[in-house]
């Protein structure tokens, strides 16, 4: 469906309603923005079109390459590929109750991973969609390792083709497709012993990865199997010891490291993070890895654009991306109760709302920062998810209703954008619902150090 129209785009001018749903572009059916882009991107389009049960025929004339002006309600025309794996520590099961249906929806599917950069497992994969990805060069790819133990995978995902759909990286790699890894670490389950195996096996058979991201267990307090719990300190210092260690033997090997810790780990284990150089470009900012050291980077203003982040756990439910394939996503305009432009004043005090873990990254950079106006960091603690859950991004309006009403008047609150979607926190409150005025501002270090005025 068509959610927005460009003012004097080449579908404008032709007739296109927003509202409208196109039905297929040159006789051909699109099933995804993927294919819809590359159909948008000819010259002189026709366009089958149902406007309220009326089908219709527009001619759109344009250029070659020429932005046809529309913005579309989904990236998937057809079904989602959903998940049918099982796995224990799937974040979709901790969700509670009454949530947005939306966010209970599990997806395993390649074109996600290629748009989103959601992880895919492959148990659903086929050879056409090889075929698919291969001609089109859908890359980079985002695939899920967990383990390259047949039984182990096996186990972790709950589903027998766990064992044998690795089959399709190798695939995958030898078509030089770009293709980053994850692996989420779970205590008494993939750690220890299998963390150093399946080290070995990415080594011995999937050395054309890109890069591989460890990332820790979260646990909320919905989780459904007991079994499942956070690391400890010394669960988390073992884990960074053998992907340091690992980290050496890439590099003597392949030339890179290719392993690299969630930067949750560090904070966990209470150890320094590494040295910049450490994380060979920041290439897997999004999924945790370095993200500390970028937004450091950002906020003493030794970088002058910001990385970006995702808009979230949930982004990829709630809307297509921009036109090219994994273009930054602009941050959605929401309704705050301040305007950004209303040059607020300076001299007032400032806090800075962000998550337990975010807490431990920011306050040393605001302590060493120099301030017209007092500026604290106020933590965040997600009683809504519970468990170990302290991640920004999941940060909800209840937690920051509570946290608010004991803030005094008058002071000014910044708050990342990270933790809304379409102007909405993950629980369904909005910025009209909190008890202070906040001012949101983007989720990297320049935009903070612009707004505190540092």
């Amino acid at each position: 469906m068509v959610v927005e129209l460009q003012e004097g785009s080449p579908a404008e001018i032709a007739g296109v309603a927003v509202g409208d749903t196109v039905v297929a572009l040159n006789g051909q059916y699109p099933r995804d923005v993927i294919e819809w882009q590359r159909l948008v991107d000819e010259p002189d389009l026709e366009m089958e079109i149902d406007r309220g049960g009326l089908t219709m025929t527009i001619e759109v004339e344009k250029r070659a390459g020429q932005p046809l002006g529309i913005d579309v309600d989904a990236a998937l025309f057809d079904r989602v590929r959903t998940c049918d794996n099982h796995c224990d520590f799937c974040f979709i099961y901790q969700l509670p109750k009454g949530m947005r249906r939306t966010l209970y929806l599990k997806d395993d599917d390649y074109r996600l991973s290629f748009l989103y950069g959601n992880f895919t497992t492959l148990t659903r994969f086929t050879e056409a969609d090889l075929e698919r990805v291969i001609t089109e060069r859908l890359s980079p790819l985002y695939v899920s390792i967990h383990a390259t133990d047949p039984d182990v995978r096996t186990h972790m995902l709950r589903n027998k083709r766990g064992a044998m759909s690795l089959r399709w990286l190798e695939a995958i790699l030898a078509a030089d497709i770009e293709v980053h890894g994850q692996i989420v670490c779970c205590p008494d389950v993939n750690n220890g012993t299998v963390l150093e195996q399946t080290f070995a096996g990415i080594l011995d058979r999937y050395e054309q990865l890109a890069s591989v991201a460890v990332v820790p267990l979260g646990v909320s307090r919905f989780s459904p199997v007991d079994a499942m719990r956070p690391h400890t300190k010394a669960e988390a210092r073992e884990v960074i010891e053998i992907i340091e260690r690992w980290q050496s033997i890439f590099a003597d090997v392949l030339g890179h490291r290719m392993v690299f810790a969630a930067d949750e780990y560090y904070l966990r284990a209470d150890l320094p993070f590494p040295e910049t150089a450490t994380y060979e470009g920041f290439d897997l900012h999004e999924d945790g890895i370095g993200m500390a050291a970028t937004f450091a980077r950002e906020f003493r203003g030794e970088v002058d654009e910001a990385t970006g982040v995702a808009s979230g756990f949930f982004a990829w439910v709630e809307g297509a991306p921009p036109e090219g394939y994994r273009a930054p996503r602009q941050s959605e305009p929401v309704a705050t109760a301040v305007s950004l432009s209303s040059r607020p004043r300076r001299d007032r005090p400032i806090g800075v709302l962000t998550g337990t873990l975010g807490a431990q990254v920011l306050a040393p950079l605001l302590n060493a920062a120099s301030t017209p106006a007092p500026t604290r960091v106020i933590p965040v603690e997600n009683q809504f998810f519970g468990g170990n859950v302290g991640v920004t991004g999941l940060m909800v309006g209840e937690d920051l209703q509570r946290v608010l009403a004991t803030e005094p008047e008058g002071d000014r609150y910044l708050l990342p954008d990270v933790c809304l979607s379409n102007g909405r926190f993950l629980d369904g409150l909005t910025l009209e619902d909190l008890p202070r005025t906040v001012e949101v501002i983007g989720t990297d270090g320049i935009s903070l150090r612009k707004a505190i005025g540092a």
